[in-house]
């Protein structure tokens, strides 16, 4: 028998004891935990015994290539940097309004300063590179102030934007160069405008900074109040020198201007990005990318010897064709010249672009086993470029045919221009092979602004409305209708044109010329347009639709 009685209290809790009811005061009470929590995360400050109230997860820190690619302190901002961008925001509220021409190399003088000495400040050294790209971009805002044309002017001020985004950034793998392009505007504009804000603070807070200021705002407020006042007079004075005035004077007024605020902010936040992304750039190049798996050589190779075969025989028809088959293959085919060539530009284009696509594949899975591996990669490789180039060759010979048969348009010149530059890669990627390809992704986007550079400057409205001009003097047909459409590019070209034709095809372009745009909105081909139009008027009494009636008009194909 024991010595304990049976209703004695044991020392053991009650939660241990089997069958043991829980009595409670507060029937919506929480029991509070004796020991540790099961399934619960412990906190380092709570001691065994005591109640650990659940705490939810830390969040998940950021991508590794944010940390990996992000930028050094950018220091203080330089009074000059800020003189600089106030300059750019100012004369983009006064040029901007009424156009695009040479207002967009004044506005880039500024801005360029500005980052510039925000890049000498924290020791940043100008590389051949840089210099390259920042020269560029500055090349590529003068189409503006040459052309009148819209889409190679579009094309020009964005490969600019990119260039000068690329010169802040830097830049050498393909990574880098393709995200140094973008760069400045997803990751310095909103940055750019705060370290200004914290920085004119900082210094509007001291006494000396004050004191720094004050005289430079007087000076300027007593250099304007004298540039107004005696301006005024001698505009008074002199209608000549009125004249002058008004026409180097932009009209900034709200009425005149209502977007003067906006291109302000623009340019105001545009520069001081810039000076941000100089002075502290994101290193794109730090991302480290995995290379693809090798393959074998076998597994790599048959794929890709295959194709070769398969471009050998279709080049061999090729050549055929380019040195004198054509009349044998139109006999058979029962196809005119043009029909010929536009069954198979697209195919081309597109089998050009595949191939870049096919040999970039073929590097990222190339076996890396050891100098017969590299030996196999180049020569397979190599032949596939070569076989390409043939296809560019022959694509272009195409093209050329249809161009002699229905003329040039802006689509026709453009998918050539696009033909002709992948071409050049492919020659590129093939140097590289030989020589190394560290430089290739820096040659390919100085190709792409060469490109668009030499896009602009040829003038494309003219070179259509040359071919189509002397396309009328060979064959007595031009499409009116379309000329009709070119901007004051075409304007010299149209001019030989005989009545009642000529007067036709440039009524329209004399309707889009506005005589009331500033110097600094005008470009140089819509000066000589209204030039050739002011020396030679058009004859408004011949309606168009009498010069376009005995004309043989052909609109098929590639518009």
């Amino acid at each position: 028998m024991s010595d304990t009685p049976s209703d004695a209290v044991s020392d053991r809790p009650v939660s241990d004891r089997p069958n043991a009811p829980v009595l409670r005061s507060d029937p919506y009470a929480v029991p509070r935990p004796t020991g540790p929590s099961r399934g619960l995360p412990q906190h380092p400050s709570h001691s065994q015994g005591s109640w650990n109230p659940y705490r939810p997860p830390a969040p998940l820190p950021p991508p590794k290539w944010l940390f990996d690619s992000r930028p050094k302190d950018p220091g203080s901002i330089r009074p000059p940097v800020i003189w600089a961008a106030l300059a750019t925001a100012v004369l983009c509220a006064m040029l901007l309004g009424d156009g695009l021409g040479l207002n967009l190399l004044i506005i880039a003088v500024p801005a360029t300063a500005g980052a510039a000495v925000a890049a000498r400040a924290v020791g940043r050294r100008i590389r051949p590179w840089t210099l390259l790209w920042a020269v560029g971009g500055i090349g590529l805002l003068a189409v503006p102030a040459l052309r009148d044309a819209g889409w190679p002017t579009f094309l020009a001020i964005a490969t600019a934007f990119a260039l000068g985004s690329l010169a802040l950034h830097g830049g050498r793998s393909w990574l880098g160069v393709a995200l140094g392009a973008v760069g400045m505007w997803g990751n310095a504009l909103r940055p750019g405008v705060g370290w200004a804000v914290r920085e004119i603070r900082a210094r509007a807070a001291g006494k000396q900074s004050r004191e720094r200021w004050a005289p430079v705002l007087r000076t300027t407020a007593v250099a304007v109040g004298l540039l107004v006042v005696f301006g005024a007079l001698f505009a008074g004075a002199d209608a000549a020198f009125a004249s002058l005035l008004g026409d180097l004077t932009p009209d900034v007024s709200v009425s005149g201007n209502p977007l003067s605020f906006l291109y302000f902010a623009f340019g105001l936040a545009g520069a001081l990005a810039a000076a941000r992304t100089a002075a502290a750039p994101r290193r794109w190049d730090r991302i480290e990318t995995s290379p693809g798996r090798a393959r074998g050589r076998t597994e790599w190779a048959l794929p890709l010897i295959v194709l070769v075969a398969l471009f050998a025989v279709f080049n061999a028809v090729q050549l055929t064709v380019l040195f004198g088959g054509y009349d044998k293959v139109l006999s058979e085919t029962g196809q005119t010249y043009a029909e010929y060539a536009r069954q198979g530009f697209w195919q081309l284009l597109w089998a050009t672009v595949l191939t870049l696509v096919v040999i970039a594949l073929a590097l990222r899975w190339a076996p890396r086993g050891g100098t017969r591996d590299r030996l196999l990669v180049r020569s397979v490789l190599g032949t596939l470029c070569a076989l390409a180039l043939v296809v560019v060759v022959s694509a272009l010979r195409r093209m050329q045919l249809y161009v002699d048969a229905y003329g040039l348009t802006r689509l026709r010149i453009s998918v050539a221009g696009i033909e002709l530059w992948l071409g050049v890669v492919i020659f590129m990627i093939m140097v590289a092979g030989v020589f190394g390809a560290r430089w290739l992704p820096r040659a390919v986007a100085a190709s792409v602004a060469v490109g668009v550079l030499a896009f602009g400057l040829v003038s494309p409205d003219g070179l259509i409305a040359d071919q189509q001009v002397n396309h009328y003097r060979s064959t007595q047909g031009i499409d009116l209708a379309y000329v009709r459409t070119l901007s004051a590019d075409a304007v010299p070209a149209l001019d030989r044109l005989p009545e009642p034709m000529r007067s036709c095809a440039l009524s329209a372009i004399e309707q889009e010329l506005d005589n009331g745009e500033p110097w600094y909105a005008t470009s140089l081909s819509e000066a000589r347009a209204r030039s050739i139009l002011a020396d030679r008027p058009l004859v408004s009494a011949t309606p168009c639709w009498d010069a376009r009636r005995a004309l043989h008009i052909d609109t098929d194909g590639l518009d």
